[in-house]
Formats: C-alpha cells, sequence, structure tokens
C-alpha cells in the first residue's frame, strides 16, 4: 500500500471517527435536555399528587378527629389537631384514650371513602405512661390486623393524648435512583469501542507500512550484498582462464585471493539469511551442551585476526569471570558472539580497538563487545533489536547489512534464559552485553 493510499485511508478513518463522535455529543446534549426537561415534569406532577394525597389524608384524619368527640360528647374544639409530622407520619391531637379497634374502623372507613388506598400503621399514644398503648399494621387487601414492630411510630413532643399514622410504603422523596444511567453508558461505551478500534487499525497500518519498508529495504541490501561477491568471482574466474595468467604467479595468487575473499563473504551473507529462516520457526530448535564461553571468545578472537589486521584493530580478551560454562548451543552461541564482534568492526574505527569482557555477577555470566566507534543516537537504541533495522551510519558509507544481526542476537539470548543490553554515546563507542545462566554443578 502506497503512501497516498495510506493518507488517504487514514483521512476518511478520522473524519468517520470524528464524526460518530460529534453525532454522539450532540445525541448525548439532546437526550440529556429532554430528561431534565422530563425530569422537571415528573417532578411537579409527582409534587401535585403527593400535596393531594397528604390533603385527602389530612381530611379523613380530621373526620375521625370529630367522630371521636363526637362519640365522647367531648364539647372541645381542637384547632388544627391533624399534624404532619414528617414525611408520611401524621400525629392526631385528642382529648381522652379511644379504643384501638374503634379507631382502626373509622381510619379504615374514611381513608376507603377518600380513596386513600394505601397500607397504614397507626399507633395510640398516653401521656401520662409516655408509652405507646397499641399499634397494628393495617393492609388494604387484607381484612385481618398483624401485629408487628412500629419502628415508625415514636413517642411525640406532645400534651394530652394522641395517635399516629404511617404509611410505609409511599417513598418519602419524590424521585429515588436515577434509571436513566444507561442513556449514557450505552453511547459512551460504544464511542470508546469505535475509537479503540481506530486507533488499533492505525496502529496496524502503520506497523505493516514500516515492516513493509524494511523487508523492501531488507531485499535491495540483500541483493546488492548477493550481486556483488559473485560479480567478483565471475570476473576473477574469468581472468584466471587465461592460459597465460600462469606467467604470472603474483597475479595469479592475488586473484586466488579475491575468489576466496568474495566466497568467504557469500558465505556469510548466505548464512545470514538462513538465519532468519532458523527464527521463523514456532520453536528454535537448541541442541544443548555445556559451553565454555571463554574457549568460543578466543574462536571467535582467532577467526576475525585477518579482518583486524587488515584495519589495525586491537581485539583484547578480558576474560576474567571466575566460571564461564553456560548451558546452550553452541553453533548458536558462536554466532551471536560473531555478529556482535562484526558490527564492533563495522561501525568501529581504524586503528581504534574492540574488546571482548567477561565478569561473574550472581549466578549469570556477562559478556561485552566494547568498541570506540561511532556509537549509537539515542532514538536508535529502542530499534536496534527489530529485525530488519538498520541504524543510519552518516557518512560511514562502506557499512553493509540486512539488519538481521542483532535481532538474531537478542533471539538467541532469550532462548538461552538470558538477554542482551546496550549502552552507547553517539561519538564514542557502544557496549553490547549478553547475560546468559551460568551452569551449576
Amino acid at each position: 500500500m502506497g503512501r497516498r493510499a495510506i493518507a488517504t485511508l487514514m483521512l476518511l478513518a478520522t473524519l468517520s471517527v470524528v464524526g460518530v463522535v460529534v453525532i454522539q455529543l450532540l445525541w448525548l446534549r439532546q437526550a440529556s435536555q429532554y430528561r431534565r426537561d422530563q425530569v422537571e415534569l415528573n417532578k411537579e406532577q409527582a409534587t401535585q399528587l403527593e400535596k393531594q394525597f397528604n390533603d385527602r389524608v389530612v381530611i379523613a384524619l380530621t373526620d375521625v378527629t370529630e367522630q371521636i368527640l363526637s362519640i365522647t360528647k367531648d364539647p372541645t374544639d381542637l384547632y388544627d389537631a391533624v399534624k404532619q409530622e414528617r414525611p408520611n407520619y401524621f400525629a392526631v391531637t385528642i382529648n381522652d384514650t379511644v379504643h384501638p379497634y374503634l379507631l382502626e374502623a373509622m381510619l379504615r372507613k374514611e381513608f376507603s371513602r377518600r380513596n386513600i388506598q394505601e397500607d397504614f400503621e397507626y399507633g395510640i399514644y398516653d401521656c401520662f405512661t409516655d408509652s405507646i398503648v397499641y399499634g397494628n399494621y393495617v393492609s388494604v387487601d387484607s381484612v385481618d390486623v398483624d401485629t408487628v414492630a412500629h419502628t415508625k411510630l415514636q413517642k411525640l413532643d406532645k400534651d394530652g393524648h394522641y395517635f399516629g399514622v404511617y404509611f410505609p410504603n409511599r417513598k418519602s422523596t419524590l424521585w429515588a435512583e436515577d434509571q436513566s444511567t444507561w442513556t449514557w453508558i450505552f453511547p459512551v461505551v460504544v464511542t470508546l469501542i469505535v475509537f479503540s478500534f481506530f486507533a488499533y487499525s492505525v496502529w496496524v497500518i502503520l506497523r505493516q507500512r514500516k515492516l513493509s519498508e524494511m523487508k523492501n529495504d531488507f531485499i535491495g541490501n540483500m541483493t546488492h550484498e548477493l550481486k556483488t561477491p559473485i560479480s567478483t568471482i565471475a570476473l576473477s574466474s574469468e581472468v584466471l582462464s587465461d592460459p597465460d595468467i600462469v606467467n604470472e604467479p603474483d597475479r595469479l595468487r592475488e586473484y586466488a585471493r579475491i575468489i576466496r575473499s568474495e566466497n568467504e563473504r557469500l558465505r556469510t551473507q548466505v548464512e545470514r539469511v538462513l538465519q532468519l529462516g532458523t527464527l521463523d520457526k514456532d520453536k528454535l530448535e537448541l541442541k544443548r551442551e555445556r559451553v565454555d564461553l571463554h574457549a568460543v571468545s578466543r574462536d571467535v578472537a582467532d577467526h576475525f585476526q585477518l579482518q583486524v589486521r587488515e584495519r589495525n584493530v586491537k581485539l583484547i580478551l578480558t576474560l576474567t569471570a571466575t566460571s564461564s560454562s553456560v548451558l546452550g548451543d553452541r553453533v548458536h552461541l558462536t554466532n551471536a558472539l560473531t555478529n556482535l564482534v562484526d558490527n564492533a568492526l563495522k561501525y568501529g574505527k581504524d586503528n581504534g580497538s574492540i574488546e571482548l569482557r567477561t565478569t561473574s555477577k550472581g549466578g549469570e555470566l556477562l559478556l561485552s563487545v566494547i568498541d570506540n566507534g561511532i556509537g549509537i543516537r539515542k532514538e536508535d537504541l529502542r530499534h536496534i533489536f527489530e529485525r530488519f533495522y538498520r541504524v543510519h551510519t552518516g557518512n560511514v558509507h562502506n557499512v553493509k547489512g540486512f539488519g538481521l544481526g542483532l535481532h538474531y542476537v537478542q533471539q538467541i539470548a532469550q532462548a538461552h534464559g538470558g538477554g542482551v543490553s546496550v549502552s552507547s554515546e553517539f561519538g564514542k563507542g557502544t557496549t553490547f552485553t549478553l547475560s546468559l545462566p551460568l551452569t551449576i554443578g
């Protein structure tokens, strides 16, 4: 997918997500305004209904009070005898005690006449004993009376006799928990899902684009790296096919050396590609055996003797670890160390130095490859172990490679239960450190 196609796709996807978010916000705004209007309307209606209910209760209790006074033949006019003490709790002042069954019958009759179809509790209080004389729970669905614990019927600070009526099934507040929470949660969740999917899609597209570019660079580098030694070998072979070359032994030896050198270079590049194929397997197969990394370090140093002499580089071995035996695959460990030393040579300076240093730390062996080369920039350090990633080398045009070496080193180190780390200062040098668990016993 080209850059223009990706840019167009990103633009359209961004506009789509922005459109979805804007529509959700507008919808939520309208829904919120509608909900507020409905709440206000419902509150007004609920307030009106509650006021009407309370008025009917007061009228019914007033009628009950008058009936009681007519029965007791008490001429006293109890002005404002009915009081609403708390939400849904009413107290009625009377001059004398009243029989509970009579009171209950009156309450049932008046509540029914006033269309008050609610369960209620009533209690009769005696100011002389400062206690409730009698109290029951009355259900509108049953003619029976149930005696219950009257937690809501409490003694009031009143003089004289009185009785109280409480309606337990009516809410004391107009509105309980807001049931429209899902109106907000659902669109927010949907929007987050859409945004998350969009962000993930963008990440995948950019990652695939990056991998595509890296693979294209890899193919280009590989083609160049393989064509160059092949062309050199072909040219040298043509020269050697000349019968007169036997008369020039020095020239013959030089072209034979070129063929050997280019053949070794070609073998190395093929080995790098084969290493990539090895890492592509589902599970890296290792031949586990006891390996002496000091011996491996010496072998790798011997392998690079010709190259370090040509560039006048000092290859220093500082093998000070008290124990150097690890359990692993000798071939892969040798290849990993070879890649690190090869990088040190590629990015190092002529007349410089490369040090192979071993130390023991806890149960691990630390094998460091230290150079005083061009170093690595901070922005590149976090990417150097990625497959196909190659650090930009500025004016160092002779540095070739596939971007596989350090990725291979990391995979091998992790497969052995260890790891690899890097520290670098741009312009001064780099240190790669392999950490591998030591064998016990």
